[in-house]
Order: C-alpha cells, then sequence, then structure tokens
C-alpha cells in the first residue's frame, strides 16, 4: 500500500536492474507494506468478490464497510483512519490472505520498485524482508509483473 501508488506496467527505467541483480525477499509478515496514510489497495476485476465470498458477506455489507473510491476514480479498500489496511488485524495479519488482491500478492515486485537499485534499496528502508531469504528466480519477478501489467 504506498501513496499513490498504483502497481502496474512495465519496469521503468532501462527494465534490467532485477535481471542484473540477485533480489532477495522474505516477507516477514510485519505487515508494513499494508500501512501508510494516502496510500490505496487497488482492486481489479473480481477481487472486491472473491474477498466478499472469503468473508462470507453480503454484497451491499461489503460495498459499504470495506469498499471506497479513490480522488482518481478507482475502486479501492477503504483504510483505517491511521492509514492501515481494513483486513490488517491487531497482529499486524491479512485476514483476507488467500484472498487478497494482485496488488498485494505481488509486493515487493511492481515495476517501480524493481525498475533501479535507488527505489529498490528506498523501499528496502520500509520493508525488513526485502534483502532476507533467498534469491527470488528471476522468473517469479518477470510473471508478478507481467500480471500487473494485464490491468
Amino acid at each position: 500500500m504506498h501513496k499513490g501508488m498504483r502497481a502496474t506496467g512495465p519496469a521503468g527505467g532501462d527494465g534490467g536492474f532485477f535481471r542484473r541483480t540477485a533480489l532477495r525477499f522474505e516477507c516477514t509478515r510485519c505487515g508494513r507494506c499494508c500501512t501508510g496514510r494516502d496510500a490505496y489497495v487497488f482492486l481489479r476485476p473480481g477481487e472486491a468478490e472473491a474477498i466478499r465470498c472469503a468473508l462470507g458477506l453480503s454484497r451491499s455489507w461489503f460495498r459499504r464497510r470495506y469498499l471506497t473510491w479513490s480522488e482518481t476514480g478507482e475502486r479501492v479498500l477503504t483504510a483505517t483512519p491511521d492509514g492501515r489496511c481494513v483486513f490488517l488485524d491487531e497482529r499486524g495479519r491479512c485476514r483476507v490472505y488467500r484472498a487478497r488482491p494482485l496488488q498485494c500478492r505481488t509486493y515487493p515486485f511492481w515495476p517501480e520498485l524493481v525498475s533501479g537499485r535507488d527505489a529498490w534499496e528506498r523501499e528496502r528502508g520500509r520493508c525488513e524482508g526485502i534483502g532476507r531469504g533467498p534469491v527470488v528466480p528471476r522468473a517469479t519477478i518477470e510473471g508478478a509483473l507481467e500480471a500487473l501489467a494485464e490491468d
């Protein structure tokens, strides 16, 4: 969840940073990627319905409680007053993990984050999982970028 960011499109710059550099990432489930004022979780067709079904809620209740519109007119999840994703629980865990949107599933392999070393290192300051764990296969990163580009 980032300020005004929408995880879409091809990697910026020359797109070669993640191809030239072994990127490590292991989610620590800290929930920091799910917080931030003026940040949005954008929803693609079908994602709201998948979350609604996972929660077992009526359409009208789900829409009233969990959905809103961004200032650009895009459907997004609501956030708490302190900027946390509405589905982030008190322990920092996602309550809809199995049905989470593509934006969440592909983090941190968003075009704007893997486009160059500066962006990746900046995000590393926010996400403790970047730089940890095994090297992520390039095919995994390319798959995330392709899925995001299919918007």
